[in-house]
């Protein structure tokens, strides 16, 4: 349909040391993920402070990670859980999507984690995954579990500065990473194993009209998300060891490859206003660094 995009080559930026990756391979997240997988860790999340530290999580550990510019890794804290997702909000906050417990928040320099949503009203959740606040301070968030084409009852989630929570959509094959356009009028929605995104428009407080927005092959599907400046989307293709970029309407542009293994799973722009993307490579716990040629979108955690 498309002419091949362009491809951009990475660096790497970081290795995850093996003297931190001492989770067990045969815990309960590990053994519900498909395929033969073995993890002693597990990279995702990826999101800077106002202070340039990358920040992301290590879901088989229990951790949320620090690394610094010049690639080091340090723990920031160690708790029983399963971390997924990581977003800051503008005060500083660290908020987790975590899979085991609901969504959490973490103070910088606390030493702890705290519970901040544990249900959606009476029910549990399937198994939270990512996150993403918008201006208002809305904070959209997907519940994956281990939802797929046999079972496509995943939903998304906004929960209100107030406190109130609405469920957006409850019939998803399981939804992942998440990002707002420009406007902030619609979610842009990986939907994993659809191997697609999907645009969920807003009208008045509730969605309408949500459609396929890009349809991908290969690999696993799309798993993390990351809007640039100019409204452009940028694709973390797990299973493929790719990156998509996409323009504010869908056309592809550039693809990342990853020299480290297929699982690129997730992704985030630099928050210095310079071009650098970085990219999680969850199988070889290494974190590459490419030059997008394109600014990220401002996050809540920049304003």
């Amino acid at each position: 349909m498309y002419a091949s995009p362009p491809v951009l080559r990475t660096e790497l930026f970081a290795t995850y040391p093996s003297s931190l990756q001492t989770g067990d391979e045969h815990s309960t997240w590990s053994l519900a993920q498909p395929g033969k997988h073995i993890f002693k860790s597990f990279l995702e999340g990826p999101s800077f402070d106002k202070n340039g530290v990358l920040w992301c999580v290590d879901i088989v550990n229990g951790r949320l990670l620090n690394i610094d510019k010049s690639g080091v890794f340090s723990v920031a804290v160690e708790y029983d859980g399963w971390p997924n997702g990581l977003k800051i909000r503008e005060d500083g906050l660290v908020f987790i999507a975590d899979y085991k417990h609901g969504i959490m928040t973490h103070e910088p320099g606390s030493g702890i984690v705290k519970p901040l949503l544990e249900r959606a009203g009476a029910e549990r959740f399937k198994g939270v995954n990512d996150l993403f606040f918008a201006r208002n301070g809305d904070l959209y968030f997907t519940d994956q579990g281990l939802t797929g084409l046999q079972d496509p009852t995943g939903r998304l989630f906004r929960m209100t500065p107030s406190g109130r929570i609405d469920c957006i959509l409850d019939a998803v094959p399981s939804p992942n990473g998440l990002v707002m356009n420009l406007d902030e009028d619609a979610v842009l929605l990986a939907v994993t194993r659809a191997n697609a995104i999907w645009r969920v428009p807003f009208a008045g407080y509730g969605a309408a009209k949500v459609g396929n927005f890009i349809q991908l092959s290969g690999g696993i599907g799309p798993d993390g998300l990351a809007l640039d400046s100019e409204g452009g989307l940028w694709v973390a293709h797990a299973g493929l060891g790719s990156v998509w970029g996409f323009n504010a309407i869908g056309e592809p542009q550039s693809r990342v490859k990853v020299p480290a293994g297929l699982l690129t799973t997730n992704l985030v722009f630099a928050c210095d206003g310079t071009t650098d993307l970085y990219v999680i490579e969850s199988s070889t716990a290494t974190i590459h660094r490419v030059n997008a040629s394109v600014s990220g979108k401002a996050m809540a955690s920049h304003s």
